[in-house]
């Protein structure tokens, strides 16, 4: 695992540049501007309990069910992030957002057709020891921790209708944090 996982680093940048976050897949954009051969695999899309976090971030009680959306990341072959899309059972329940499989052009363009337009975005980080589930598919050596991102999303009303949490292999990834306008003044 460590050899295999260790010469792959790939870039997530704080915040997301918007023609990057405007794209199909922000994973796709992202690798093929580092010139890493980015791969892709739904693992789940169903209803499951709310974390914590996510319930907060949606505004829903802890343990209600939402629909998450799963897939793995890969860079090069080697997985590097989770990414898990919540969405509210409430607002999107028996919508195509429900169905299996990566959503076509966008999830944003799914859910901005079901009319919702998104008003803002909060993201939080977190470094901590991975589960045993996440250090499993991300192939991470005992020592490894992963850096938790979560994003919830907002539509322009303030009602939350998306919350992405993403879990990176830490070892695997550089945040770059740039000024959305260009100017980097630290």
């Amino acid at each position: 695992m460590g050899e295999r996982s260790a010469r792959v680093v790939v870039r997530r940048a704080l915040p997301t540049e918007p023609a990057v976050r405007g794209s199909a897949s922000l994973f796709l954009t992202e690798a093929e501007r580092q010139g890493v051969r980015a791969g892709r695999r739904m693992l789940h899309v169903g209803p499951e309990p709310a974390p914590d976090d996510v319930a907060a971030a949606l505004r829903v009680e802890r343990g209600t069910p939402v629909l998450a959306r799963r897939k793995l990341l890969l860079a090069d072959d080697v997985p590097v992030r989770i990414a898990t899309s919540y969405l509210r059972l409430d607002l999107f329940d028996g919508t195509p957002l429900c169905a299996p499989g990566f959503m076509t052009p966008s999830l944003q363009a799914g859910i901005e057709a079901l009319g919702h337009r998104f008003g803002r975005a909060e993201e939080m980080l977190v470094a901590r020891p991975p589960s045993p589930a996440e250090a499993r598919t991300l192939e991470l050596d005992p020592a490894e921790w992963v850096v938790q991102i979560l994003r919830a999303a907002y539509s322009a009303g303030d009602t939350p209708v998306h919350a992405l949490l993403t879990v990176c292999a830490a070892s695997r990834h550089v945040f770059p944090v740039t000024q959305v306008a260009g100017t980097d003044e630290f």
